[in-house]
């Protein structure tokens, strides 16, 4: 009671004393101030004017462990908001990258799509040329099959007309040896053995006759076969060409 004696005679001094005026204000807007800093940090104990005027050691420790408590807690949070906000903005940064990303796709999905609008029609036009050029070969090789089977027979007439040829020249010897036989008997009958001779010359003439004819069908046949042949192998070699050019253009073409 003494002490609380002393304390408000004291402060009714300080009231008394116009010099302190100015202090006094100064030292009330600083017990507020601490006065409410204690009560946001919820102190178990109010802060008093004897506090600020007469501190006793225990509530002062208490009322600084309750700051010092309020500053580690509110540093852990700044810290921890600290981290957020950093991964926040990297996050932005990250996402205005993204977007610039996908603002260049799109320009170059959108130039894949110009680009492929402008060249369907040459597409469309290769299409119809390698689908006529595959008609084309498909055409020439059924023709070739043909000028087989039709060499083949050509060949096989070519044996016959050898085995003709020879029968002929077989016929020619003979035909020299009875000539010979006859001329020994030219004297008994002239006009039959003219007529003999020429027989055998106009059947001469006609095998050889005949194997030129069809030894120059033959060569013609040849001829015609390794032509379409060459042809075949020169629009197949533009065909390869034509797919792989295809495919090229496809390639740049993006994917629906």
């Amino acid at each position: 009671r003494d002490d609380d004696g002393q304390m408000e005679f004291g402060a009714l001094e300080l009231l008394e004393n116009p010099d302190n005026h100015s202090y006094s204000i100064q030292l009330v807007d600083l017990y507020n101030k601490i006065r409410q800093i204690i009560e946001e940090v919820e102190c178990p104990k109010a802060f008093t004017p004897k506090d600020l005027i007469k501190p006793e050691p225990d509530r002062t420790e208490l009322f600084l462990g309750a700051l010092l408590n309020f500053l580690l807690h509110r540093l852990s949070k700044r810290t921890l908001l600290k981290e957020y906000n950093d991964e926040l903005t990297m996050l932005g940064e990250q996402e205005c990258s993204v977007k610039a990303r996908i603002s260049q796709l799109e320009s170059e999905i959108a130039q894949c799509e110009e680009s492929r609008e402008k060249d369907l029609p040459a597409i469309q036009e290769i299409t119809l040329k390698i689908k006529a050029l595959q008609k084309t070969i498909s055409e020439l090789n059924q023709h070739q099959m043909t000028l087989k089977t039709s060499m083949n027979q050509l060949k096989e007439k070519s044996r016959e007309m050898d085995d003709r040829i020879s029968e002929a020249e077989f016929s020619l010897v003979q035909a020299v040896q009875e000539n010979a036989s006859l001329r020994s008997k030219i004297v008994q009958s002239p006009d039959k053995l003219q007529r003999a001779l020429e027989e055998k010359k106009i059947v001469q003439t006609d095998a050889k006759k005949a194997e030129r004819a069809s030894f120059q069908t033959f060569q013609d046949k040849t001829a015609l076969l390794e032509a379409y042949t060459k042809a075949c192998t020169k629009i197949s070699k533009h065909l390869t060409l034509m797919q792989e050019l295809q495919e090229q253009v496809r390639g740049t073409l993006p994917v629906d």
